[in-house]
């Protein structure tokens, strides 16, 4: 007998086929309610609800909906009435269900019953309730005030919402403390170093991608690993359908590299050379704006390798210092020059320039953290996003824009609750050693404005500027994720007590005095967050609209309430 698949659909509807197989399949449980309807049809599919919510699986922000039965988060898809992300999600998003539904999540308050403390020590947890959780933690902060020295506690933050003002800030300065530790120096600074020394913006970029010509995704996997990945997983394909040219400068053969019309595998470590080079091309061969850049007052190309221009032949418009940048550094940066030092030809880096000229202003520059998160990064930032200001393409109809964050309000100012120790104390060095001379750490042009994480573990060791002795530390890892760990194990082996609040057990964690569990930002806390992209910006709230899958409560609320 010759059975199609037509006439086997056929079948199984006849003969309940479908019905008859589950049946005999022992355990099996299927989403129906028990038995048929009276009137013998079968019973509707349970319903559940949609529920808004967000992601803060990266600093994307996205606003996402998740699908609610019985209690439980079964789905989650993009909120399609963002203009940021819309309906679109990365795979972070779908992995919220598996975390919130890990059973190695930290599941109630624990203690540690060893005092020794070292990776090879076992800690000894017991489980506590969380009053005694929180009073231990409450009864080391009162001891540093009692002892007169509140500047050795301190707060190191990693992941959070908005509604994280009293604990990482507030909390430390009415404690009497400078140290709010976070982790964006292993995270972006040096990313925002190069916009903020050449247009004087220090933040994220947004890029119009719906408008732009031609993208250049440098040091940066924006199908894969970037910020908005929901957003340009679902819009890059559409762009290179209608005719976009994308080039990918990147030593990994990468998601994006591998949709690009070119892929350029430079060197780790070598991207300066590529962005002078290209510097270079576009001058001598005059692709630079004149709109934005400005000209010669004969309209004659005087960039011509290996030649000084004199500075009062070049009438700039919107730009400070490019003459000077082609005399100092520029003029013999040929795409020759780079080749052997990046390991890109310079055919392909004269053919990706010419594109870019092509398109200009119509050219987002993409810069992540490939090119700078090293060291002289920071003016390799400076670098690649000067690229922009040549081509015109900064704060232009297709380019680079600064875009505009949402107005949110923050919790009352500390300067109310401090008593004299707390003003005495909290406006000490902070424990990073931000701008020794040996790190400056430049924020906004201000010497010591920026965070040093790692070298946090430097300080703690050598005691410089002083001891840090109790620590709570919230949705941060940074024994796994800053460079040299084996520094951040010592640190925290000598300290005197330190407090984890994350959702799953780390390396961190193994060092601490207490666990306290903590709540997942989709479903189990209010949370709020807002970001920029695709030309827009959102603010998505969130409500806990499911009960704690175990016995954890919000470090950035609950916790702190009961502190």
């Amino acid at each position: 007998m010759k059975l199609s698949r037509r006439s086997f659909l056929k079948v199984s509807a006849a003969t309940g086929i479908g019905a008859a197989v589950l049946s005999g399949c022992a355990g099996t449980r299927v989403a129906v309610q028990d038995g048929p309807q009276a009137d013998g049809r079968p019973r509707a599919l349970a319903q559940g609800e949609w529920k808004p919510a967000g992601c803060a699986g990266c600093t994307s922000w996205c606003s996402k909906e998740a699908y609610v039965l019985d209690g439980r988060v079964l789905k989650i898809r993009g909120n399609a009435r963002s203009k940021v992300n819309g309906s679109a999600s990365c795979s972070r998003s779908h992995l919220i269900i598996q975390m919130l539904y890990d059973p190695d999540r930290i599941k109630q308050p624990m203690k540690r019953t060893n005092p020794n403390k070292g990776r090879n020590e076992d800690p000894g947890w017991e489980p506590i309730g969380w009053d005694e959780a929180v009073g231990m933690l409450a009864d080391k902060i009162v001891e540093l005030r009692e002892n007169g020295e509140p500047h050795k506690f301190a707060t190191f933050r990693g992941r959070y919402t908005n509604v994280n003002d009293i604990l990482y800030s507030r909390l430390p300065q009415v404690v009497g403390s400078p140290n709010n530790i976070s982790h964006s120096s292993i995270c972006a600074e040096a990313e925002k170093f190069g916009p903020y020394y050449t247009q004087g913006f220090w933040g994220y970029r947004d890029y119009d991608l719906e408008r732009t010509k031609f993208t250049l995704a440098w040091g940066v996997d924006p199908l894969c690993s970037f910020r908005q990945v929901s957003y340009y997983t679902s819009a890059m394909g559409r762009q290179l359908e209608r005719g976009m040219k994308m080039a990918t400068i990147d030593p990994k053969f990468s998601n994006t590299a591998a949709k690009s019309n070119e892929w350029l595998p430079v060197v780790p470590g070598e991207d300066d050379a590529l962005a002078v080079a290209m510097a270079h091309e576009i001058l001598v061969t005059g692709g630079w704006s004149k709109e934005f850049v400005g000209d010669f007052s004969d309209g004659r190309n005087r960039f011509v390798v290996g030649q000084d221009v004199p500075e009062n032949s070049f009438n700039e418009v919107h730009t400070n210092g490019v003459v000077k940048w082609w005399n100092i550094e520029l003029k013999d940066r040929t795409p020759e020059w780079a080749e052997p030092i990046c390991g890109v030809p310079a055919a392909q880096i004269r053919r990706v320039v010419a594109d870019m000229v092509a398109a200009a202003p119509y050219v987002v520059v993409m810069m992540g953290g490939g090119n700078n998160m090293q060291t002289r990064g920071a003016y390799s930032s400076i670098a690649v996003h000067a690229l922009s200001g040549l081509l015109g393409s900064n704060d232009h109809e297709g380019g680079v824009i600064l875009g505009r964050g949402a107005s949110l309000n923050s919790a009352p100012s500390a300067g109310d609750y401090q008593d004299q120790l707390a003003k005495d104390n909290a406006g000490r060095q902070k424990i990073d050693q931000r701008g020794y001379k040996n790190m400056p750490a430049l924020n906004s042009g201000r010497s010591g404005g920026g965070v040093v994480t790692n070298r946090t573990a430097d300080a703690m060791l050598a005691k410089d500027p002083y001891e840090l002795k109790v620590v709570l530390a919230y949705w941060s890892n940074f024994a796994y994720s800053a460079p040299g760990t084996q520094r951040w194990e010592e640190a925290l082996s000598q300290l005197d007590f330190l407090a984890h609040a994350v959702p799953n057990y780390s390396e961190v964690s193994h060092f601490a005095d207490v666990l306290l569990p903590s709540t997942f930002h989709l479903g189990e806390q209010m949370s709020a967050l807002s970001q920029k992209g695709n030309t827009h910006t959102h603010v998505w709230i969130g409500d806990r609209f499911i009960e704690p899958v175990y016995d954890c409560k919000n470090p950035e609320t609950e916790v702190m309430w009961m502190l």
